[in-house]
């Protein structure tokens, strides 16, 4: 009897994980309602761009932070800053060397909650082949079925050796670079 018991239980605990993880798997970002942009500065005038095609997955319970993770894939390649000129630039060796790396990426390794809300994105940062760690202040704000992650992260662009050769001099481009993203997101659960 109390091995059936134990049985019973040990089916039950597995089914109740694998429905947890089939929540999280069904969390979603809504593209249409979601972007990331980028503020640079050519000789002292902001120059304001964003990225066409992104991604991100998503396995996030407020509730369990240790092993939630957030995964955000941006393609180089969709880059604007609104200009024939510039756009054709930017995929370039010299810029964002889309034929070699058409991804940038962030990945997290750990989110810490900060009240109210907010919390503390800690991952990597890839972008052109070069790893940063960084860390992101995120704010998740939710209504109705949806969840609003956002943040602002600024970065230096020469880490990244984005603007090399004669653009590698900041006179004329800026190192300081703002990336600011929003994110909607569905199957979030309650914060």
């Amino acid at each position: 009897m109390s091995l059936s018991f134990a049985f019973s239980r040990s089916l039950l605990g597995a089914a109740l994980a694998i429905g947890a993880q089939a929540a999280l798997a069904q969390q979603a970002l809504v593209p249409a309602q979601s972007e990331v942009q980028f503020t640079a500065r050519q000789m002292g005038v902001p120059l304001e761009g964003h990225f066409k095609t992104f991604s991100a997955q998503v396995a996030f319970d407020p509730a369990k932070l240790a092993t939630s993770k957030m995964a955000l894939t941006v393609d180089t390649g969709s880059a604007t800053l609104g200009s024939r000129e510039t756009d054709a630039e930017l995929p370039k060796p010299t810029w964002f060397n889309v034929a070699k790396f058409p991804q940038a990426q962030f990945e997290s390794t750990s989110i810490k909650a900060l009240g109210g809300g907010k919390f503390e994105v800690a991952g990597k940062l890839t972008i052109k082949g070069n790893a940063q760690n960084v860390t992101v202040p995120v704010a998740l704000a939710q209504s109705g079925a949806t969840t609003t992650a956002t943040g602002t992260l600024p970065i230096k662009r020469l880490a990244f050796k984005i603007g090399e050769n004669e653009w590698a001099d900041t006179s004329m481009v800026a190192d300081d670079v703002t990336v600011k993203f929003k994110l909607a997101l569905t199957g979030i659960g309650k914060l």
